[in-house]
């Protein structure tokens, strides 16, 4: 398995890229969030790389960061899920970005993302819940550090527990003024959930 790839880099055709190691070419597929941040070419270049052996051929796919690279490999294990479609979900958003989606179960953001309709946002969004947070910890901990804490949370497990959603329940809790106590939170809340 190859694992990294350092060399200088020769070509940049978006979204492949050819990497000169010691004399020999590799072709690799970046995702755009790589390809941004590549030097000019002719500059020493490394990245992390994903080969994948098929009947028809040996694919190499870099990445700038190896939470990039667990990220398209947990997108390979979704049904129906291939390289290009990972490689365009990478391109659409930040790891950041997907994990944040997939904790909030937001679909819409990912069918912004070409090539991803509903039926396939959903597929992700199920298939990843608990497997992109195992895959990514640092990640998953700057999402959960951006979720409410205290008694906002304390509230959304209320709402939870009603039967709404966790998409519900979040959008609830943001339309709550600070230092609102539980009891008048969860009023509040389903007051605005009725409505909606």
């Amino acid at each position: 398995m190859i694992g990294r790839i350092t060399g200088r880099l020769a070509e940049k055709n978006p979204p492949q890229i050819l990497v000169d190691v010691n004399g020999v070419g590799y072709e690799l597929e970046v995702p755009m969030s790589t390809f941004y941040g590549l030097p000019a070419t002719g500059q020493a270049v490394s990245l992390s790389t994903h080969l994948a052996v098929r009947e028809d051929g040996h694919f190499l796919y870099g990445f700038a960061t190896e939470d990039e690279r667990a990220a398209f490999r947990q997108l390979l294990k979704v049904a129906g899920i291939g390289a290009r479609t990972a490689l365009a979900v990478l391109s659409g958003l930040s790891v950041a970005d997907l994990a944040q989606a997939i904790a909030l179960q937001e679909s819409g953001r990912l069918v912004k993302i070409p090539g991803i309709g509903k039926k396939t946002a959903e597929r992700l969004l199920l298939e990843l819940r608990d497997k992109l947070a195992k895959a990514l910890p640092a990640v998953a901990g700057s999402v959960a550090t951006s979720l409410p804490g205290g008694d906002r949370a304390d509230i959304i497990n209320a709402l939870l527990a009603l039967g709404y959603n966790e998409k519900e329940a979040l959008g609830a809790a943001k339309t709550l003024p600070e230092g609102i106590g539980v009891s008048d939170g969860i009023r509040q809340a389903l007051k605005g959930l009725s409505k909606a």
